[in-house]
């Protein structure tokens, strides 16, 4: 049986700013990844946004993390070269029953520290963008797109430039809480048995099952695991934005917003599906809804030029219409195991906030 100081269970984006946090700090690595790459679920199959911190609630892990995460991530990028723009984001009122909640996100955003936000009339908006068509809007100049693969990339390269080794097609079959650490069974193409002094758990879609299968761990402390998945199209064409364009939130998340990607694609989406199995297939029925909630901002929008784009599936932890859960970073000190990181829930903004997550994992252990 090998020992390893640390492992870290999935090599997303949050596993892998654990795995440089922990390299950092002088402790060994290993990352286990059943893919056979970096990056192949929630990291890769989300809009690569770089988020401000407005729609969580003050206090939050979201939003304190967020705003951190944000500062810390524009910092990385331009030290490392990671191919990002602070392109900003407009959020548009086109009702006059939308006017209380933008000026509600205003004061939210302002709470949790994000005091650049700047209100607009509808004619200072479409100055900006002038295909928008809105009644108000708000400007949130610290919002941003960044390259995901090329952020995912550069935290290996910093983890592996210090003790650590990222193990693909590495899947955890189950383990054990002993006194001396954790033993994990470790299958693929070369089975192991590792004992590891700590482990986090950054499985995403599969952490409450990892968790779960870790004989000794009390099972009150797992969650459910729900799966939301959002489908996202392709504008074919020009983008009509400069910026990304999101409406007044709505109850099943932030609405059908625009964002636009490295090379300058635009992609509308998510819906938000709640299904009982991973499936990443993309029906372009979905888009036929898409098309008049769009034209609420974007009357210009013209018949066939949505095209099925990806989609992406968020682990949740609550079901249909319940709160939106928090981020949940589980210690010793929640669950009573030394050692032992779990991180539930972890959606957006995680990709923002996930070099302030690798700072909290770091404090726990």
């Amino acid at each position: 049986m090998e020992t390893v100081d640390s492992v870290v269970v999935g090599a997303g984006v949050v596993g892998l700013a654990v795995a440089r946090a922990l390299a950092r700090a002088g402790r060994e690595v290993i990352v286990l990844e059943a893919a056979d790459t970096i990056g192949t679920e929630t990291s890769s199959r989300n809009s690569e946004v770089i988020h401000a911190g407005i729609y969580y609630p003050p206090g939050s892990l979201k939003a304190r993390l967020c705003v951190a995460g944000k500062h810390a991530l524009y910092a990385y990028c331009a030290e490392h070269s990671v191919p990002h723009r602070n392109c900003g984001k407009l959020i548009v009122a086109t009702a006059p029953d939308q006017l209380a909640g933008l000026d509600k996100l205003r004061a939210q955003a302002i709470a949790n520290g994000v005091g650049d936000l700047r209100a607009l009339t509808a004619d200072e908006a479409c100055d900006l963008e002038p295909e928008l068509r809105c009644i108000a809007a708000l400007l949130s100049p610290s919002t941003g797109i960044i390259d995901s693969h090329a952020y995912m990339l550069a935290l290996r390269g910093d983890a592996e430039s210090g003790d650590t080794m990222v193990a693909f097609k590495s899947p955890v079959s189950r383990g054990s809480v002993r006194s001396d650490g954790i033993v994990l069974e470790v299958g693929g193409t070369e089975p192991m048995t590792v004992l590891a002094r700590s482990v986090v758990n950054s499985a995403g879609l599969h952490a409450p099952h990892f968790a779960a299968s870790l004989a000794g761990f009390p099972t009150a402390h797992v969650p459910p695991c729900n799966y939301a998945k959002g489908n996202y199209y392709s504008l074919s064409g020009r983008a009509p934005f400069s910026r990304l364009v999101y409406p007044m939130p709505n109850q099943a998340g932030l609405g059908v917003h625009i964002t636009i990607d490295m090379a300058g694609q635009a992609r509308f989406g998510p819906d938000v599906e709640w299904i009982d199995r991973i499936d990443y297939s993309v029906d372009p029925r979905r888009a036929d809804r898409f098309y008049a909630a769009i034209r609420e901002y974007w009357p210009g929008l013209a018949d066939g030029r949505l095209e099925p784009g990806y989609a992406g599936i968020r682990p949740k932890i609550v079901g249909p219409g319940e709160p939106a859960a928090d981020f949940v970073i589980q210690g010793p000190a929640e669950h009573g195991v030394p050692g032992l990181v779990n991180l539930f829930g972890i959606e957006s903004p995680g990709l923002t906030a996930s070099l302030a997550i690798a700072e909290q994992v770091i404090r726990r252990l």
